[in-house]
């Protein structure tokens, strides 16, 4: 089903065994899209996908959303540790064209502040022809905080969470222009890529 051209499509994939075989419910897909709604002052719309880590899955799963659904941003939580059945990396980068390194050391940056245990986690981001792909932590929290940033008490930013780069990232490779609520995330664009605000 093709969407507006303006309007930004995400694909949320949720990996999780336990999860995907209703053993309980999943958090980080409703995380998402709670969080999208608070930020996104442009139009967007979500496909989901609830799966097992099962690396051939995860990687047809990526390609369909990159290739078939046409998403523009794919976000998956889940599967990124370095116990034997966490393989989201793995399939992630199996599918690339272009690795993009800097989301993933940001993210453990920021999860760093946290637990020194962040240094385990492998996530990594990755460009498959116009989509972007972003390897995000499981948990509600970390899912925030690796998005937002750090904030100190009065607001202001301390870390840049990785989504204030997304937006660009994706004029980039052709997407649609995204806006955000700048008390939420300031997207940062160089001043010649920055349009004027929108007034609908």
């Amino acid at each position: 089903m093709a969407g507006r051209s303006d309007e930004l499509l995400i694909g949320l994939v949720s990996i999780s065994d336990r999860a995907s075989s209703g053993v309980y419910r999943d958090e980080g897909i409703p995380a998402l899209k709670e969080w999208f709604a608070r930020t996104l002052a442009s139009p967007w719309r979500t496909e989901t996908r609830l799966i097992p880590d099962e690396r051939p899955l995860i990687e047809s799963t990526l390609v369909e959303l990159a290739d078939r659904v046409g998403c523009h941003l794919v976000l998956t939580t889940g599967g990124t540790g370095p116990a034997p059945r966490d393989v989201t990396p793995e399939a992630t980068l199996a599918i690339a064209d272009k690795l993009m390194p800097g989301f993933g050391e940001q993210m453990r940056r920021i999860s760093l502040e946290f637990v020194p245990t962040a240094i385990l986690s492998r996530q990594v981001a990755v460009v498959r022809k116009q989509s972007l792909i972003i390897n995000l932590p499981g948990q509600p929290k970390s899912i925030r905080e690796t998005l937002e940033g750090l904030k100190d008490k009065d607001g202001r930013q301390i870390v840049a969470g990785i989504f204030a780069a997304v937006p660009y990232c994706i004029d980039l490779i052709g997407g649609p222009y995204i806006e955000t609520r700048e008390e939420i995330v300031k997207a940062f664009r160089p001043k010649s890529a920055i349009r004027p605000k929108s007034t609908s």
